[in-house]
């Protein structure tokens, strides 16, 4: 099994001997009695649209023309792509029902982990069910009539400025962050702005009339984002196709013992620490857990030994999600 790793904390469990104590506290799903009873749901299933034929409602977060939603339209062609504020709305959205599915970025090859992710992971208590790998193409974009050089700044998510860091120092543009892509190029659409572009999707120019004036203006043309696909219900994990599994765990001696959960697996994996504080505990502090991806279905022997023997000594265990890879790119 081929493994990645990741490292925070978490409130709950589902295959803990001990759980870690945590003072986030997962947002209660809204029991509504006309809705089916939670049922694990099938791979077939979980990629149709609902039984009553109605769309599905995909959660995002962002605003129209993000890459988050076009990752949503990946995942589900034929959905409704719902827009939300901030991540934890999305999480609350499926929560409560106002969505059937919400489709969040977990990592980015150039950036990193979406730590802010991971930790709504244990916050909530959603499932993986699936995963969207999508090609980012970053443009430049700006009003119609306005030329590169009449630009002087340029407005982005602070990843995607890092992203074209080369060529934004190229044409001599001061850059300014907000909060994502799309909704930098809405502002500068929004106010008519002359001397501003944004560095944004080609989709954000056509929804928000913008001009293309460059286009794949990223350094690396290997910039790909992985997002997680989260639902109310896991999924039944199969053998057929190509499974991942992710799980989190934490050990009592923290990181300096982690050799012996990776004795499960023999191959080498990236290990990515992260850390988080228990507010109402300062002993707490500086606890570790790790997150990790493997190429398995829960529906394996394998799998479930390797878990098996991680039980025997970790102090938390929970699986995130067991689901189909996607092998893909877009």
């Amino acid at each position: 099994m081929a493994t990645t790793t990741s490292i925070v904390r978490s409130p709950a469990a589902l295959l803990s001997a001990k759980v870690t104590v945590s003072d986030h506290k997962p947002t209660p799903t809204v029991q509504i009695s006309r809705f089916p009873s939670k049922q694990p749901l099938s791979s077939s299933q979980l990629f149709n649209s609902v039984s009553n034929g109605s769309r599905l409602r995909v959660a995002y977060q962002g605003v129209r023309g993000a890459y988050s939603e076009a990752a949503a339209e990946k995942a589900y062609p034929n959905c409704e792509a719902v827009p939300c504020d901030q991540f934890d709305s999305a999480f609350q959205a499926v929560e409560k029902w106002l969505v059937d599915r919400a489709v969040l970025p977990i990592e980015n090859s150039l950036g990193g982990s979406i730590h802010r992710n991971y930790d709504l992971l244990l916050r909530h208590s959603l499932h993986i069910v699936g995963e969207v790998k999508l090609a980012v193409q970053h443009c430049l974009l700006a009003n119609h009539g306005v030329q590169l050089e009449d630009l002087s700044r340029v407005l982005s998510h602070p990843q995607a400025l890092a992203q074209c860091e080369n060529t934004l120092t190229k044409i001599g543009l001061s850059r300014e962050a907000v909060d994502d892509t799309a909704l930098a190029a809405k502002h500068v659409a929004l106010h008519k702005l002359k001397d501003t572009g944004a560095v944004a999707s080609s989709s954000a120019a056509k929804i928000y009339g913008l001009n293309i004036l460059a286009q794949d203006i990223q350094d690396d043309c290997d910039n790909v984002t992985r997002f997680l696909i989260l639902a109310r219900e896991p999924i039944i994990p199969g053998i057929q196709n190509p499974f991942k599994t992710s799980i989190v765990f934490s050990l009592e001696e923290g990181p300096g013992v982690l050799f012996k959960a990776l004795a499960i697996e023999s191959r080498p994996l990236r290990n990515q620490p992260l850390r988080a504080a228990d507010d109402n505990n300062g002993s707490k502090y500086f606890d570790y857990l790790f997150y990790v991806d493997f190429e398995a279905s829960m529906a394996e022997e394998r799998a479930q030994n390797a878990l098996r023997h991680l039980k025997e000594f970790a102090t938390f265990l929970r699986v995130l999600g067991s689901y189909p890879v996607d092998t893909t790119m877009m």
